[in-house]
């Protein structure tokens, strides 16, 4: 019997994944996935079977993975990222559960070990690329009402921006839905000033990589698209020689922490 590793393979090149991510792929006779994500693996593994689904087919993909572990091979489910974090890892968890559950005998999906391997969300790398917004409490939100309703995304948002937390947002844009960044702004700026400092991150750790500080106010004008993640800062948020920063809030000013390093 094979076995399923659920990859999160983080921006998408191999600097950007975890060494237990390479290993998985390295180990894996085939490799499954979103076709843009397969394609940046293409040049490094070109010895591995490389199977694709395109866009909504996430259920086929997670059986495809049952179906070629069950005849024996070593399976990776690669997805960008971080698998856990609105990725393959929960889907491919209910889909060999379910799959299972039709079945009365035991059968491939209830045999194959199913292994998640963490990677690095865009949170982390963009904000690494940022500078440092995330140095306390922070929260994700995704604008993709594909599976969220609308209403519950205002909700989270204006959650969020009651708690004052770092938000990080996923998915704030794309052709069919163009003003939803626009749209979050104005629930944001219910309980936000217009002066809050913010970062986007485009295309993280690919080409046309790029990142930049800004306002919220002027948030509200960015065109953004599904390979961009937008960092919205905190009350303690600011920028620092062009870099989003937020403190991590230990006791005492800047002053005075670098006063008593003095002292010792």
């Amino acid at each position: 019997m094979g076995k399923i590793y659920v990859v999160g393979m983080g921006p998408g090149r191999e600097e950007g994944m975890t060494l237990e991510a390479v290993q998985a792929l390295s180990a894996s006779d085939v490799l499954i996935g979103y076709t843009v994500y397969i394609d940046l693996l293409r040049e490094k593994y070109p010895e591995k079977e490389l199977l694709t689904t395109g866009m909504k087919q996430e259920v086929e993909r997670c059986r495809l993975c049952l179906e070629q572990a069950g005849a024996g091979k070593t399976v990776s489910l690669v997805c960008s990222g971080d698998a856990g974090v609105y990725g393959m890892a929960s889907l491919m968890l209910e889909v060999a559960e379910k799959e299972a559950n039709m079945n009365a005998k035991k059968n491939a999906a209830e045999e194959t070990e199913i292994e998640i391997v963490a990677g690095v969300t865009a949170a982390l790398s963009g904000g690494a690329l940022l500078g440092a917004p995330l140095g306390h409490d922070f929260c994700v939100v995704s604008l993709s009402d594909l599976l969220t309703p609308w209403e519950l995304i205002e909700r989270r948002l204006r959650a969020a921006a009651e708690g004052d937390y770092v938000i990080v947002i996923y998915n704030p844009g794309s052709r069919s839905r163009a003003d939803y960044l626009k749209k979050a702004c104005d629930i944001l700026s219910e309980k936000l000033p217009p002066e809050r400092p913010c970062g986007l991150a485009r295309r993280i750790g690919r080409e046309g990589e790029e990142a930049g500080v800004c306002t919220l106010e002027e948030l509200k004008e960015k065109e953004v698209d599904m390979f961009t993640t937008v960092f919205i800062g905190n009350s303690m948020s600011r920028s620092i020689n062009g870099r989003l920063v937020t403190p991590r809030g230990y006791r005492g000013t800047t002053e005075q922490i670098t006063e008593r390093t003095a002292e010792r």
